[in-house]
């Protein structure tokens, strides 16, 4: 890991929720982290640059691809690394500006999400959980959903929940709306 610097910003969730597709639609780029159907590709923490506008040389924040949680075919050993890992960054990492937790809507809070929630509440760390795949459920049910994933976290504070879909396009400002104050805070007058 390269020493801290600006602001970061990381998508973690279960593998499959989304996460790389979610970066991708957020960034309005197609492949710049990579998705696949197959869970459990993203084996390495990927940390993008977000370049200043002003001096492209420089990264005003990064995005991080996280590798996801809970795919049973890969070894126990290597799960185990994973999580001294990932842990080790969520939890001290200075430079960490806010989570994106990526949820499958349809499925809800899963154990390990819980796990997850409970581990990154001491922290303070905001969290923004989207929760993907939004599209497969009508209006009213999503709205359901979101209520209960919000009671289900409460636990972390800083939660704000945003129904997501990456193929049709919901929740895209909303979310892109958090991260940007996340990395680049907007001053009040």
């Amino acid at each position: 890991m390269p020493p801290p610097g600006p602001a970061e910003v990381c998508f973690v969730g279960r593998s499959n929720a989304g996460k790389s597709s979610a970066i991708n639609v957020l960034t309005q780029q197609r492949r710049l982290a990579f998705s696949s159907k197959t869970p459990g590709r993203t084996r390495l923490i990927n940390m993008f640059g977000i370049p200043d506008r002003l001096d492209p040389e420089q990264d005003i924040g990064y995005l991080v691809d996280l590798p996801g949680y809970g795919y049973a075919s890969v070894a126990r050993e290597d799960q185990s690394k994973w999580a001294d890992v990932l842990g080790g960054y969520l939890r001290s990492r200075a430079s960490l500006a806010g989570v994106v937790l990526l949820i499958d809507i349809r499925r809800g809070v899963t154990e390990l999400d819980r796990k997850l929630s409970e581990w990154l509440a001491p922290t303070g760390t905001p969290v923004l959980a989207l929760l993907t795949k939004a599209d497969k459920l009508p209006y009213g049910q999503r709205i359901k959903a979101q209520a209960a994933v919000r009671k289900e976290l409460a636990a972390i504070g800083a939660l704000t929940t945003v129904p997501f879909s990456a193929t049709h396009r919901i929740g895209i400002e909303e979310a892109a709306a958090h991260i940007e104050n996340w990395i680049l805070p907007k001053v009040a007058p």
